[in-house]
């Protein structure tokens, strides 16, 4: 009896612990082209208790979301940032925001048949550093009764960009603005200003200042840096440009943002970096039926 009844236990705990090892998994998702969007593109991350709902993305952004890697460091085909989707999922009973990655991981691998591997690449990089004289931000002051989105488990970010630049919004009062030459970032700890400079530069940036407040900081950039950014941005979203607009950078400078950080006490190194990246190995352009 006892050795039936270890045995059955034992079997027991070996599929709790088996199922506790499977990968969570949205109750009910769906996936659908997202509408086309000329003049301005709008996109949007919301994240309840119950609900995930993202529109907009491409399916780099995707990767990048689901294995939690900064959109510079995702190994792609070119096309993967251009076809953009809408997903909608049902979060299981119990799972809480923080899973929500692994969960879209399991949707692309199924919907997207996609495969990846890890490895480390070396990267010419820029690294965000303080400069010998110190930091000159102050940390950004708490909002009085707005707790922040990032924190708790509730998610709302809300994005958009056209010709007259980008807005983006991630909720608790942290917020990113680059229109009209001017760079604006309120409630960003210096790894937010880093992953962001990213998608402005022709490389990577990683943040080397062993900082974790928040910050806010705000510059000008001439006017011919400002539209060299807006396309170099664009260019590494996937968007397709025309030659004329490329050429708009022959002679531009790969680095507008070393000078006027310097006014905080930062600035930009170039040096060589081993990072961690995320290939893609293959993938679906369209996804398995809902």
């Amino acid at each position: 009896m006892m050795l039936t009844m270890r045995s059955i236990l034992c079997g027991v705990l070996a599929s709790v612990t088996l199922a506790a090892q499977a990968p969570p998994q949205f109750e009910v998702a769906s996936i659908r082209p997202a509408a086309e969007q000329v003049e301005r593109a709008n996109v949007g991350v919301h994240i309840s208790d119950a609900q995930v709902r993202i529109s907009y993305f491409s399916l780099k952004d995707y990767i990048a979301f689901a294995y939690e890697m900064p959109f510079s460091r995702i190994d792609a085909p070119d096309w993967l940032g251009q076809a953009r989707f809408d997903i909608a999922g049902k979060v299981p009973d119990g799972v809480t925001s923080a899973q929500v990655p692994a969960m879209l991981r399991t949707l692309l691998a199924d919907r997207f048949e996609l495969k990846t591997h890890r490895e480390s690449k070396e990267f010419q990089v820029y690294a965000l550093v303080v400069r010998k004289e110190g930091l000159r931000l102050k940390e950004s002051a708490k909002l009085a009764g707005e707790p922040d989105s990032r924190n708790s488990g509730t998610v709302n970010v809300a994005a958009s960009g056209g010709a007259n630049g980008l807005t983006m919004d991630f909720g608790g009062g942290s917020t990113f603005t680059f229109g009209n030459n001017h760079f604006d970032m309120r409630r960003a700890t210096l790894r937010d200003v880093a992953e962001t400079l990213s998608r402005l530069m022709d490389r990577p940036v990683i943040d080397a200042t062993g900082l974790t407040g928040q910050y806010d900081l705000a510059f000008d950039l001439t006017p011919e840096e400002y539209s060299a950014v807006l396309i170099r941005s664009a260019v590494n979203a996937g968007v397709v440009l025309p030659p004329q607009a490329l050429r708009l950078l022959d002679g531009a400078s790969n680095d507008s943002f070393s000078g006027p950080l310097q006014q905080f006490g930062l600035t930009l190194e170039s040096r060589k970096s081993p990072l961690e990246v995320i290939v893609v190995d293959s993938m679906r352009r369209t996804p398995t039926d809902n």
